[in-house]
C-alpha cells in the first residue's frame, strides 16, 4: 500500500500590501528624511495621507525605503496626536477584523499641501490659518471632535 502525501495550501494567499499603496514614483517625490529639518512644521509639505477608521498618518519625509516621518492622529485623539516616525511595512500589516486595510489617499484626490493647510493637523496643533478671522483653534473643545459614541466610551469607568 502506498502512502498519499498531501500538502496543505491556503485558500487565500496572504498579501502584505494595502489599498492604494503609493507607487515608487510617488514615494520618490517625497523629501528625504531630515531634508526639511529647517522648515517650520506649519510649512512642511504633506505628500501622502494614509488612513483607516479614525486614524490618519500625514507623510512629509521618507528614507526612500520604509521609514517615513510625518503627523499621526490615532483614534481621533487630537490631544495625543504627534509628529514622528512610522514604518510603511507596519502600516501594511494593520488589519481590522482580519481584512480591512490601511488606505492611502489616491494621487488624484490628495494634492501635496502645507501642514497648516491640512485641517486635522491644524486643529490638533492648535494653529490658526493665516488670514483667518475666526476664533483661535485653541478654543475648540477636543471632546466636540469625537463622535457621541466615543464620548460615551470615554466616560465609562474601565480599569487600566
Amino acid at each position: 500500500m502506498s502512502r498519499l502525501h498531501f500538502r496543505a495550501t491556503p485558500l487565500f494567499k496572504e498579501v502584505k500590501n494595502m489599498w492604494n499603496e503609493p507607487t515608487k514614483e510617488r514615494m520618490n517625490k517625497i523629501s528625504k528624511l531630515y531634508e526639511t529639518e529647517d522648515v517650520p512644521l506649519k510649512e512642511k509639505q504633506v505628500h501622502l495621507h494614509f488612513f483607516i477608521g479614525g486614524c490618519d498618518w500625514y507623510i512629509c519625509e521618507t528614507d526612500g525605503k520604509d521609514i517615513m516621518w510625518g503627523f499621526c492622529i490615532l483614534n481621533n485623539d487630537y490631544e495625543m496626536a504627534e509628529w514622528g516616525y512610522v514604518s510603511l511595512p507596519e502600516l501594511r500589516d494593520i488589519r481590522v477584523n482580519g481584512w480591512v486595510e490601511v488606505d492611502c489617499e489616491l494621487k488624484a484626490l490628495w494634492k501635496v499641501k502645507k501642514a497648516v493647510d491640512v485641517d486635522r493637523i491644524r486643529i490638533a496643533q492648535g494653529w490658526i490659518r493665516e488670514g483667518s478671522e475666526s476664533k483661535p483653534v485653541e478654543s475648540i473643545n477636543a471632546e466636540s471632535i469625537r463622535s457621541p459614541e466615543q464620548q460615551i466610551n470615554l466616560r465609562e469607568d474601565r480599569p487600566c
